[in-house]
């Protein structure tokens, strides 16, 4: 969701550096977000009793996740 306010934020008229930067640090964090999630994924099929996430999978969703809405905040502010 974010990174879809992202690109029509970026195509707006006048957009100011900010808009910028955020747009593109919210494709970075979506993209970071989802190896993480692919990761995951090949992990569960390959064994037959899936465990809990590993901490520093588990912990970078977290910081893709709030660095995501803290680029959807300034997004929103610079919008």
């Amino acid at each position: 969701m974010v990174v879809a306010l992202a690109l029509r934020a970026a195509s707006a008229d006048g957009m100011p550096a900010a808009g910028v930067v955020a747009c593109a640090l919210c494709c970075a964090w979506w993209l970071g977000f989802l190896w993480i999630a692919h990761r995951r994924i090949r992990g569960l099929a390959a064994v037959s009793a899936p465990g809990a996430p590993a901490m520093p999978y588990a912990v970078g969703a977290v910081i893709c996740t709030v660095a995501l809405a803290l680029c959807g905040a300034v997004l929103v502010g610079a919008g």
